[in-house]
């Protein structure tokens, strides 16, 4: 939660948008209507009150991202007028929560102060400026391609991976584009403004740290410690502040302790023991009860709420290297994770519902961790707050992304203050469990070729190394540091050995097979993925290409990868049939991006314990594109979407190739022996011991069984089995036609079936026409009733299609000859036999369609 202060007064109306310096390719008709000023919408941004006004069309449309690049070379200016009354208030301060990026800010024509970061927050004591009656405030925005250009060329070119020198500024670096986000690098006043009129003290910081500890009779005990800070008037005595907190269980109960600020200090603790504390845990572990906080600094008070849990993470080294194992409450987390970006290019778009459904996404997808990423921001306490309340825990980046950075003032100095504010403004939350140095720059550092580029220069390690855990171990020692991702927890070890601590893996994609996932033995794999184009409706709603096509200009807009497409197509040989038509390229390139990641998922995780977490690249889009993303920016949950909730369960069984015990013995030492037998793995990640019978049978595409097998499996809890399948059984005489099935025999194990496929789509002998489908209207849509005749592969209905609103409840899922299942629509109006028509499946991709019936 935000905490702003009664005592504060917001300054959000009456706000006009001028062009301080208009860019020189603007178009026509601009200039005068941005002479008198635009109405701007505060907290806003620059791009969107030019389109509320008219003046651009919707940003993400077609081509317009290249027709608007003057917005970005345009110096802006904000400008409202506001009534004040001097009041009883000893102090007046302006305050912006959020200004980006480089602003100057002057109340009734004095500059009250410059900025150059939109992390942190900026106060200025306003009382010489204020004045009884209306008052004047103006906020310019230095145009921010060209002043990070500018910075450039007067301190150094650093090494970074866009066309813009990013990584001059303390800006959201996204905002300059990426390979999945639109360049709308602006200016905006992105966070509350307002006066805050207070006297005697105010509470400046809180940071109520946690801890468990043991208790009596095997219970647990909470401490709570709170950290106030306070900034006094100047204008009352200096004198002792009483403190006084007050904790209130989820049970109602409350506990109070008191303390003070000494005389002449600014900072002052107080001490809350909590007998018996009721632990917050991470989902799938335990619940999550949180404790309100009630703070009270004088006259001044503060709200929040914390989770009592320890957290942990060890890298101790091993025989096979060193692991990155997150513990909470000292037990075990295997980490399912995704990757986070902006859930929108433009952050004012962003609310708490927004967030509210992209934490439903990732949890629905047995998701347990979001990794928000380096090149975007610290992000709304909203975020926090939805994952606190709902265990799903969060890895948190320093923004650093892909780049060197300057160690040069004022960088330093910003980069301090900055951390030094988002560490104890996120120090409540107890989601928030690791924090993270930089994404990809150290790695960088030693792959990229920076040395000959930085001449000497540093490229920002101090922080990393020193000054970020500095201020955590200062500020917040209750959560570990990691230098950067991927890294490996050593001085003379690659940055991105998979032996050691965390890898991405980016070789898969850019040039490899996705097969070539099984070659990796990570420790912890926290960057990996493969691309897809959004929902057919996402899509078309911003290309209006004519014909449309892969390769026509407007859907390269919207592809920003370098050589996206032609690695689209590269990725699906050997595994798709090329596509005949668009919509089929549609289909085959979201199927295939499911088919690599739920591959690379199952392989890393059937390497548990030895590898303890993944984080796929990545749940979300910041714009309509095509991406890594599970869920694209219209919302709609595209096949990886399904492919990761079933990859992600908690208890998953696959079958993996394994060398056996002859195969090892006759290896060379050092060396890894070629796989020669299939092997059951089923992964345990539950509290309980999964132990029971399995039947393992090969099949043929009708269902009929042509070889059959018991085995035992035993999964520890948080922990994995590999049972060796007999050979009789896992090996194919047909690969084109069959195809291994490992069941559990008690339907209440909570495992799903585990599929192995003689062959790929484009080899497999599958009937393009596998389906019987019954379609029925029930209340708010319909149901879907779908019925395999033979083997249905990856069956889903991509419901946009019909209608843009629509939703379904499940998809790619895999039939075997007889199986049923039924798909839900939530539709408003949606004919039922048309959804029945739109369903796909792998099959029809081999010449035939689906037919309703």
């Amino acid at each position: 939660m935000t905490h702003l202060p009664t005592t504060f007064r917001a300054l959000h109306q009456g706000w006009s948008l001028t062009a301080a310096e208009l860019a020189a390719d603007a178009p026509d008709g601009v200039a005068p209507a941005l002479a008198d000023g635009i109405p701007a919408v505060v907290p806003g941004e620059a791009h969107l009150d030019l389109h509320r006004e008219g003046l651009v069309d919707e940003p993400f449309d077609g081509d317009n991202e290249a027709a608007q690049q003057w917005i970005g070379d345009t110096a802006w200016r904000y400008a409202t007028t506001f009534a004040w009354r001097p009041g009883d208030a000893a102090r007046h301060d302006l305050v912006a929560l959020g200004l980006d990026t480089v602003a100057t800010v002057e109340l009734n024509g004095v500059e009250l102060g410059r900025t150059e970061n939109m992390f942190r927050s900026f106060r200025w004591d306003a009382r010489d400026a204020l004045r009884e009656g209306d008052n004047s405030l103006v906020v310019t925005f230095a145009a921010p391609v060209p002043e990070a250009l500018a910075r450039a060329e007067r301190d150094g070119v650093l090494p970074s991976t866009n066309h813009h020198e990013y990584n001059q500024l303390r800006k959201m670096a996204c905002s300059f584009g990426w390979d999945w986000g639109i360049d709308v690098a602006g200016a905006g006043i992105w966070k509350p403004i307002g006066l805050d009129s207070w006297s005697g003290v105010r509470i400046a910081a809180v940071r109520p740290l946690v801890d468990v500890v043991a208790g009596a009779d095997g219970a647990h005990d909470g401490v709570l410690v709170a950290h106030v800070e306070i900034e006094r008037d100047g204008v009352a005595a200096d004198g002792e502040v009483p403190l006084r907190v007050a904790l209130t269980g989820p049970d109602g109960g409350e506990l109070v302790a008191t303390g003070s600020v000494p005389a002449g200090r600014a900072e002052g603790t107080v001490t809350v023991e909590v007998p018996g504390v009721r632990r917050w845990w991470p989902v799938g572990h335990g619940d999550q009860p949180l404790y309100d906080v009630e703070v009270a600094a004088g006259d001044a008070r503060w709200a929040g709420r914390v989770g009592f849990r320890t957290v942990e993470l060890d890298t101790t080294a091993d025989e096979a290297g060193a692991p990155f194992l997150l513990k909470v409450n000292g037990e075990t987390v295997l980490v399912r994770g995704a990757n986070w970006i902006p859930d929108h290019a433009f952050l004012t778009e962003i609310d708490r519902d927004r967030y509210a459904r992209r934490v439903d996404d990732a949890l629905e997808a047995n998701i347990n961790l979001l990794r928000v990423w380096g090149g975007g921001i610290y992000e709304s306490d909203d975020l926090y707050d939805l994952a606190d309340e709902s265990g799903l825990l969060v890895w948190q980046d320093f923004p650093f992304a892909c780049a060197a950075y300057s160690e040069d003032e004022p960088m330093r100095a910003e980069v301090e203050a900055e951390a030094r504010e988002n560490v104890t403004r996120l120090s409540p939350h107890p989601s928030l469990v690791i924090w993270n140095g930089n994404n990809e720059n150290t790695w960088g550092s030693v792959d990229w070729g920076w040395a000959g580029r930085l001449g000497g220069r540093p490229w920002g390690d101090l922080y990393y190394r020193e000054l970020l855990p500095g201020v955590l171990a200062e500020l917040d020692p209750t959560r570990p540091y990691s230098p950067a991702s991927p890294y490996s927890f050593g001085d003379y070890r690659h940055p991105n050995d998979e032996r050691y601590g965390t890898m991405h893996v980016w070789d898969v994609w850019n040039r490899e097979d996705y097969s070539v996932y099984a070659r990796y033995r990570p420790r912890f794999l926290s960057e990996f993925g493969f691309q897809g184009p959004p929902a057919w409706s996402t899509l078309t709603r911003v290309v209006h290409d004519e014909p449309l096509d892969p390769f026509g200009h407007q859907m390269l807009v919207h592809q920003k990868a370098h050589l996206g497409n032609a690695k689209l197509e590269r990725g699906w040989q050997g595994h798709l049939p090329d596509p005949a038509t668009i919509e089929d390229w549609h289909w085959t390139t979201q199927l295939n991006q499911a088919h690599a990641v739920r591959f690379g998922i199952e392989h890393v995780r059937s390497l548990t314990p030895h590898n303890t977490g993944a984080i796929v690249w990545q749940l979300n889009d910041n714009w309509p594109v095509v991406s890594w993303a599970a869920v694209d920016h219209d919302e709609h949950r595209k096949p990886l979407w399904h492919a990761l909730r079933a990859a992600y369960a908690p208890r998953l069984a696959t079958f993996q190739p394994r060398a056996s015990e002859a195969a090892r013995a006759a290896a060379w030492e050092g060396l890894e022996p070629a796989p020669d037998t299939v092997a059951l793995v089923v992964v345990n990640d539950t509290g309980e011991r999964l132990a029971g019978t399995w039947t393992v049978t090969r099949e043929a595409l009708d269902g009929s069984v042509l070889a059959k097998a018991t085995v035992e499996v035993d999964a520890p809890a948080r922990g994995a089995a590999t049972v060796t399948v007999p050979a009789e059984v896992a090996t194919f005489d047909d690969a084109a036609a069959e195809v291994l099935v490992a069941t559990a025999d008690d339907p209440e194990s909570g495992v799903a079936a585990a599929l192995r496929h003689g062959a790929e789509v484009v080899d497999q002998r599958l009937d393009p026409s596998p389906l019987r489908i019954e379609a029925s209207p029930v209340p708010g849509g319909c149901e879907l009733r779908l019925t395999a005749t033979s083997l249905a592969r990856d069956v889903f209905c991509p419901v946009d299609v019909v209608d843009p609103a629509a939703r379904v409840d499940a998809g790619l899922v895999t039939l075997r000859a007889g199986q049923s299942v039924t798909l839900r629509v939530t539709s408003q109006g949606g004919d039922p036999e048309a959804f029945a028509a739109a369903v796909r499946c792998a099959n029809d991709l081999l010449g035939g369609v689906s037919a309703a019936g």
